[in-house]
């Protein structure tokens, strides 16, 4: 399997770092949790757990203190849900069909009465779980950028925050079940190992590893305090942003915005490796990582002597999103902010391949319907159903070129 003498070389590396009490890079962190070995770190399986554990040590190392129910290890039994609409069975009996997650959590104690929460899923799809866009044999679906990279920059986090602005308290929190639905973090918020009426805000990263030459990074949740808008702008100086209002998305600060804490959520965009075994570690970009890094601590350091935030809710965009069965088949690029809707990566044996559709397109128009942006593209696409053709103009480079479409 590949990267087998990588990780035997990386293991024996980590292992010496951790005992020795070393730095260990980013890029390192990622190696180890994004390798074969661990198997795609499916929730409740081994390789989730040999990733629980290396963060647990790496908590250890870096003097974080213990803040699960176990040591740093905070279980949750659930019974997988038949429903996509129904709740999530936390509470099971034995001989049911169930699976155990696991949180890690490590706490940073300024004797602060307010604390901040930092997160970042930490598991992925095993060889291949629901969710995969993976056609063909199994295969190892290493999860680099989704989310090795996010809990990377987590301790790195962890590793800055030690000893600085310390008028807060930091938990960080390495999520499992996210993959399955925000399970971890979901059940954290049902099941707290700190008093969450004190928390101040929550960080969370998700995909922050592929940061592109035009260095666009999102940021969510910016209108759920006064504050946050004004402040990552004000700290900003090598990004283009895009921000967003809304606290409630398909990641885990959800969870802690449906519990009336305010959120920010830092994510770099989709690609087509995402839900891949091609989301490997040589295609992460591990200099901007730590330049996001750096900027998440800035606005840390910035809010450091706000006190608490006050919460504010936001509209939850996705309320105006209209329902649609069909689809193109392609990954939108969701930082992309001229006018149109930017396509990111194509599958195969989809319409819009079939068509001729490529990566780069830009979609301008579908039928009668102008498209300005992603919501405009779904409601076009609203308007359509299984079996119907449409034209779609899409700008290549400097060409607009009309394609037809059948659904």
């Amino acid at each position: 399997m590949k990267y087998t003498i990588a990780f035997l070389f990386l293991l024996l590396l980590t292992a010496c770092k951790l005992e020795e009490k070393e730095p260990i890079s980013i890029k390192e962190d990622v190696s180890f949790l994004a390798s074969d070995a661990l198997e795609g770190r499916q929730t409740g399986s081994n390789g989730e757990q040999k990733a629980a554990k290396y963060i647990a040590e790496r908590f250890k190392n870096l003097g974080l203190q213990e803040k699960g129910t176990q040591g740093y290890l905070q279980t949750f039994s659930f019974k997988p849900k038949t429903d996509p609409h129904q709740e999530v069975n936390y509470t099971v009996k034995d001989g049911d069909s169930t699976i155990t997650g696991t949180n890690v959590i490590g706490f940073i104690d300024n004797k602060a009465e307010h604390t901040i929460i930092i997160g970042a899923h930490y598991d992925h799809l095993g060889l291949g779980a629901e969710g995969s866009l993976h056609r063909g044999n199994t295969a190892i679906h290493n999860g680099a950028d989704d989310n090795a990279s996010g809990v990377a920059v987590l301790l790195n986090l962890a590793k800055q925050l030690k000893t600085k602005n310390i008028n807060n308290n930091y938990l960080f929190m390495a999520f499992s079940g996210e993959e399955m639905g925000l399970l971890g973090s979901n059940y954290f918020v049902k099941h707290p190992t700190i008093d969450t009426k004190k928390a101040n805000y929550m960080i969370n990263m998700d995909m922050v590893g592929r940061l592109k030459a035009d260095s666009t990074l999102a940021v969510y949740g910016v209108g759920t305090s006064p504050i946050l808008k004004q402040t990552v702008t004000s700290n900003n100086s090598k990004f283009k942003l895009v921000q967003k209002e809304s606290g409630v998305g398909p990641s885990d600060h959800t969870s802690f915005y449906n519990a009336d804490i305010p959120v920010l959520h830092f994510f770099t965009g989709q690609h087509e490796d995402y839900h891949k075994p091609s989301d490997d570690i040589e295609k992460l970009n591990y200099e901007g990582m730590q330049t996001i890094s750096n900027y998440i601590f800035e606005i840390i350091t910035d809010l450091d002597n706000n006190g608490k935030l006050p919460f504010r809710a936001t509209k939850n965009e996705s309320d105006s999103v209209p329902k649609f069965e069909v689809g193109l088949g392609v990954t939108p690029d969701y930082l992309f902010d001229g006018k149109g809707m930017r396509i990111d990566g194509t599958r195969e044996g989809t319409p819009a391949t079939n068509a001729g559709i490529q990566k780069g397109d830009i979609v301008v128009k579908m039928g009668n319907i102008d498209v300005i942006d992603m919501t405009t593209y779904m409601k076009a696409l609203s308007s359509y159903k299984k079996g119907d053709t449409t034209n779609v103009i899409v700008k290549r480079g400097e060409e607009v070129v009309e394609i037809k479409v059948a659904f």
